[in-house]
């Protein structure tokens, strides 16, 4: 992450220097559905945290297609300015386990992290009044879940 925002610092820094309106979109991990039928970065990562669950880490999701949607937005909106911060739920290990195990009753995972932990429900919300100004509709986690169908 760091040397993501390394970047986008540079580019501020160019734009400024040569007069460019820049517009930057940061997103959370993209999930939904899925174009390729090999495994991506999102579905790896999934797999990581039902197969290994080491500590009820907090993760940051938004829907692929409001992604897309924020970068044509973003292109075609002529007040669009500035950072946009793209993720629609923040949430722990934990609960995505919970909701995995609701979809696919026959999985057995775990009820408690390696090193000891209980697993705690934490859900927390990301402010999305921005992106929403700017004509994005965030599609709710559990639609854009089921969509790895």
């Amino acid at each position: 992450m760091f040397s993501k925002t390394l970047v986008e610092e540079a580019a501020w820094e160019f734009a400024k220097e040569n007069g460019i309106d820049l517009v930057t979109i940061n997103s959370g991990s993209a999930i939904g559905a899925m174009l390729q039928p090999t495994l991506n970065g999102t579905v790896e990562m999934f797999l990581n945290i039902i197969n290994d669950l080491k500590q009820n880490n907090h993760y940051a999701f938004v829907d692929v297609r409001d992604v897309a949607c924020a970068h044509i937005l973003a292109f075609e909106v002529p007040s669009a300015k500035g950072r946009y911060t793209l993720v629609r739920t923040g949430i722990c290990a934990s609960i995505l386990i919970k909701m995995v195990c609701e979809k696919y009753h026959t999985l057995k995972l775990p009820k408690k992290c390696s090193d000891g932990d209980p697993i705690l429900p934490i859900m927390y919300q990301v402010a999305t009044q921005k992106a929403e100004r700017l004509g994005v509709n965030f599609i709710h986690f559990e639609v854009s879940l089921k969509r790895y169908n």
